[in-house]
């Protein structure tokens, strides 16, 4: 106690100005520099350090921000620049010779590099642009011929949503759905196309019960690769062609008055439902219950008729967001590819009439009186499936099923019948072609990688018609490939080759699974079965923008005042006199 008492009496004894430190003055030091704090974070500069601009031109040519810095008080941080050496005068002449480009590597800037997708194994770029084709998502894509998954460019189990350098402007497709969804309408059922996928049920190969129309032989000749140059322009037969609903068909309506089953279709109606999971444009399919007997089928204005044109496409057709109407838009190609289908299967036949296969009945949607063309060369053929679980409840399913044409086995001489389907091309350069390959140039000699690509493009429309073969026991199908003579024309189109197969050979290539599809129709069927009510109506419909299916339960009526609005005038007026 008595040295801190000491110490402060020195402290106090001792004169202003006499203490520790250096002394107190307003004057300057350093020729003129005033003193600056600085804090431990501030770089003071050197004398020469070539390697300091490199180092910070490849982190973004500036001192980049220290996280680890952050708490720290950044004192008089301004002030380190005082001292800095003064800059030389000549330095604004002086450059660095290089040949090397300079360039910012940013994140997202310019000069970013992005690797994703780019030429990996299993998401393969287009060869034209070095474009990585974009892998549709969604459940359901199921693995397809070749490495490649049937929505998109993938592979296998590596396969998954690859983006290249050119997709972050893709627009949003957003679809509108097939049918205005109405507010009284009772949402019973919603499945997404994974459990889908899982159902199975084995079933017979069919009976035939009865067939009717009549069948031209196929014209051989189009087998033969035409000589380039000379190829046959595909043109326009006027032949009376039907695809009457189910419900008005009057043979099914004979069939369900005998009991002789408990679901009614026609094939191009249940080969929809059964290889949905590979769609991806909407749809919508009505479902009639009358008592222990449903009824599938289509509306007037449906689109199940039209044939669709790289539907699984991973860049699919766009439809235009400024009104303008294009050829190679959804709907035009969907007209077109319908039009090349109908003409390109009457072409290829003999039309002759002492050579030609007559069924047991006539046609039975030909009327003579009323239909000025004659019929096209047709057969329908009605036929049973047996869908049953158990013997106490059985289900038995009757279909009727197309077949286009005949002809004569090389080997036995026996009849063979054909169904007719054709592949159109558009424009292998525009958008919407799904990386497809010229056809004129390799159709002959890369077949497989045309049909692969095929395959992969239309998933569905392939699975469907070979399905509908399989269905109406085809020995063959037929598959031609029809192009524009010119891509900005979509009028006039030649035939480039005509390809056979055996369906279930063609379904196993496409990893098509019928008892998967019969599966489906199955539990749709029960859906409506269980319900207490013994007449109903129900409608599934395809989610434009997802890989669901929805089943709705509709009031009685509810598709007859649609059916009025599409009708033209002269239609309403003539159904008010009647």
């Amino acid at each position: 106690m008595a040295d801190s008492l000491d110490y402060v009496k020195i402290v106090q004894s001792c004169p202003p100005g006499d203490g520790w430190g250096p002394p107190v003055t307003t004057e300057t030091t350093l020729d003129g520099v005033p003193y600056a704090p600085f804090s431990k974070g501030d770089k003071l500069g050197r004398m020469a350090d070539w390697t300091a601009e490199g180092k910070d031109r490849e982190r973004g040519g500036r001192m980049q921000y220290n996280r680890n810095y952050r708490d720290q008080q950044v004192y008089g941080s301004s002030h380190a620049i005082t001292f800095s050496a003064p800059a030389a005068e000549d330095e604004s002449t002086f450059s660095v010779v290089s040949n090397t480009r300079e360039t910012t590597k940013t994140r997202y800037g310019r000069g970013a590099v992005f690797t994703r997708g780019r030429g990996q194994r299993g998401g393969r770029g287009d060869a034209r642009g070095g474009r990585t084709q974009l892998q549709r998502g969604g459940a359901g894509g199921r693995q397809g011929y070749g490495g490649y998954n049937d929505r998109g460019r993938g592979g296998g189990a590596r396969g998954g949503r690859r983006f290249g350098w050119k997709d972050y402007d893709k627009p949003a497709r957003n679809r509108d759905a097939s049918i205005n969804i109405k507010a009284d309408w009772q949402l019973l059922e919603e499945i997404d196309f994974n459990r889908l996928a899982k159902l199975n049920l084995e079933t017979d190969d069919g009976e035939d019960l009865d067939d009717y129309g009549f069948l031209y032989y196929y014209d051989r000749s189009y087998d033969k690769p035409p000589v380039k140059g000379a190829e046959k322009k595909l043109t326009a037969i006027d032949r009376a062609a039907y695809n009457v609903t189910t419900s008005s068909d009057p043979i099914i309506q004979e069939l369900a008055d005998k009991d002789e089953a408990t679901i009614f279709a026609t094939d191009s109606i249940l080969s929809m439902i059964m290889c949905s999971t590979r769609s991806v444009y909407p749809w919508d399919i009505v479902i009639v219950r009358q008592g222990n007997k449903i009824f599938l089928d289509k509306r007037d204005n449906a689109n199940l008729d039209m044939v669709t044109v790289n539907e699984n496409a991973a860049d699919a057709p766009l439809e235009a967001t400024d009104g303008k109407e294009g050829i190679n838009q959804p709907p035009a190609l969907a007209e077109e590819a319908t039009y090349i289908n109908h003409n390109f299967a009457n072409q290829v036949v003999n039309e002759n009439d002492s050579a030609k296969v007559q069924m047991a009945h006539g046609n039975p949607f030909y009327n003579a009186s009323e239909d000025s063309d004659p019929p096209a060369s047709k057969a329908y053929r009605y036929r049973r499936f047996d869908l049953s679980t158990n013997d106490e409840d059985p289900v038995y399913l009757i279909v009727r099923t197309e077949v286009d044409a005949v002809q004569k086995n090389a080997i036995n001489g026996e009849d063979q019948f054909l169904t007719i389907k054709a592949l159109n091309e558009f424009d292998s350069k525009a958008q919407g072609s799904g990386g497809a390959l010229d056809w004129r140039s390799k159709l002959v000699t890369q077949r497989g990688a045309v049909v692969a690509t095929e395959m992969k493009n239309n998933s569905c429309k392939l699975a469907r018609w070979t399905v509908q073969s399989i269905l109406s026991k085809s020995d063959v199908m037929k598959l031609g490939f029809v192009s524009r003579v010119n891509p900005k024309a979509n009028d006039k189109h030649v035939i480039l080759g005509v390809i056979g197969w055996k369906p279930r050979d063609f379904a196993s290539q496409m990893n098509l699974s019928l008892s998967n599809g019969w599966g489906i129709v199955r539990t749709i069927a029960d859906m409506c079965l269980k319900r207490e009510e013994e007449e109903g109506k129900f409608i599934l419909v395809k989610d434009p923008n997802k890989s669901i299916l929805r089943l709705y339960e509709v009031p009685a009526g509810s598709f007859e005042d649609d059916d009025q609005e599409d009708d033209g005038p002269e239609e309403v007026a003539e159904a008010a006199e009647e």
